[in-house]
């Protein structure tokens, strides 16, 4: 099992933290509770942790040092952080402003640790390949993409929309300054998405209900009850180019009309309940336009000169497939000069024309077996359904981990990682046939 770094020596916290961890149903991690000084750079530098969450509200942890310390090193770029404070003692925008070169994905006040630190976990988890791919891009490739398909949760929205603004600052595209406005925008339009989409709430709806002391949260929660509004999901997908991102979401609803919004935009103040979200992005990018049915939103930001890559981008061009469902990725026999890196969507592997297993973006690479082997592949890849992958030469990756041998490293434990998985279902699916040659 892998481990959850916890740097906090508040007892109290660390309590509270066990005690949600021992509800959690889906124990993926280990909590390991670190507290002195030598114990964090130990912890942080060896045990390679995919997320480690921080008391920043611990007065015993030497957090500024530890801050700048995250900031120097690019070996520890490469996991989530969740922030953990306490709301009587510390101003969050303050903290916010503090964090914003380090890879904090969200913060949570002590009331939100019971109900949303495993979720947050989860999202982190189940979305990692972003944090990964957010480095392995800058230095191998001219663009990258990512994507969520997020449920109508409006506390999990700042986990989604900081994924993806802390992965454009944490590469230098952006000033890290700009971190945490990008960040409150992406959030303000998802929940948009949510709120007047999936739930179809509209304006004098909304402003009858905050008015009279209710919030976005009970009202979401309250047209969720309805099980088909409930089902409805929000998809946010970007793009990364050398000079630009392009965010996209869009939501399940009937949509709306753009126009009339525009005209109630352009009588009100900055400070109005409404289209908060819009004037917030709209100041941030360089574009922000609707579709026709009002249900999808664009936004483009426009990447800033004096914060290029730390590194260079030492392989360009490299290839970007735009796959179907049913294409062939690689074929069983051939040779191989390449494997992949999965972008989106979701792939079968068929072995002697059995399918044996299916890969997505969790698994962050296909065809890495015969690529490291100079050997022929030993498997079928067919697309599940539409996705992206990116063609990598041997030349390429093998010239990239020689100049960043931490990618090395990475490959090491995701290979492990799959074989585990693999001994696991071979273990599985042994006592299967066991069970049924003793009936």
């Amino acid at each position: 099992m892998k481990v959850l770094g916890i740097i906090s020596s508040d007892k109290t916290l660390n309590k509270l933290i066990n005690q949600t961890y021992e509800l959690w149903e889906k124990k993926s991690y280990k909590p390991v509770f670190i507290t002195s000084e030598d114990e964090i750079y130990e912890f942080i530098n060896y045990e390679l942790p995919e997320i480690v969450v921080i008391n920043f509200s611990d007065p015993n942890i030497p957090l500024e040092s530890l801050i700048e310390r995250l900031e120097d090193d690019a070996w520890l770029h490469y996991f989530g952080i969740i922030g953990l404070y306490n709301q009587d003692d510390v101003d969050e925008d303050i903290l916010l402003e503090r964090l914003k070169k380090i890879n904090v994905l969200t913060l949570l006040n002590d009331f939100r640790i019971r109900s949303h630190l495993m979720k947050s976990i989860e999202i982190i988890r189940d979305n990692y390949q972003i944090i990964f791919q957010r480095g392995f891009a800058s230095k191998i490739m001219e663009s990258s993409s990512g994507s969520f398909t997020i449920p109508n949760d409006i506390f999990a929205v700042p986990i989604y929309a900081g994924i993806a603004a802390t992965s454009l600052a944490q590469s230098g595209k952006i000033n890290p300054d700009k971190k945490m406005h990008l960040q409150l925008a992406l959030a303000e339009l998802i929940v948009n998405g949510i709120e007047h989409g999936n739930c179809e709430v509209n304006y004098d709806e909304k402003t009858e209900f905050m008015e009279n002391g209710g919030s976005v949260v009970e009202l979401v929660a309250e047209k969720c009850r309805n099980r088909k509004t409930a089902r409805k999901k929000v998809h946010f997908d970007w793009e990364t180019r050398n000079d630009l991102t392009k965010y996209v979401i869009r939501d399940e609803g009937p949509g709306f009309d753009v126009e009339g919004l525009n005209k109630i935009l352009r009588t009100q103040d900055d400070f109005a309940l409404h289209g908060r979200g819009i004037r917030m992005a709209r100041n941030l990018s360089r574009e922000l336009y609707y579709n026709n049915e009002g249900n999808q939103v664009t936004i483009i930001i426009e990447h800033e000169e004096q914060d290029l890559q730390p590194f260079p981008i030492r392989f360009r061009k490299e290839e970007i497939l735009e796959v179907e469902r049913n294409d062939i990725i690689v074929r069983e026999g051939e040779a191989s000069d390449y494997l992949y890196y999965i972008a989106s969507g979701k792939y079968y592997v068929y072995h002697r024309r059995k399918r044996v297993g299916e890969l997505n973006q969790n698994d962050i690479f296909m065809g890495e077996m015969a690529f490291l082997l100079s050997n022929k592949r030993n498997g079928t890849i067919k697309a599940a359904d539409k996705g992206k992958l990116i063609k990598i030469s041997r030349k390429a990756f093998v010239t990239l981990v020689r100049d960043y041998p931490y990618y090395g490293i990475f490959l090491s434990r995701l290979l492990a990682r799959r074989l585990a998985r693999s001994n696991e279902q071979n273990a599985q699916l042994t006592e299967r046939v066991r069970r049924l040659e003793t009936t």
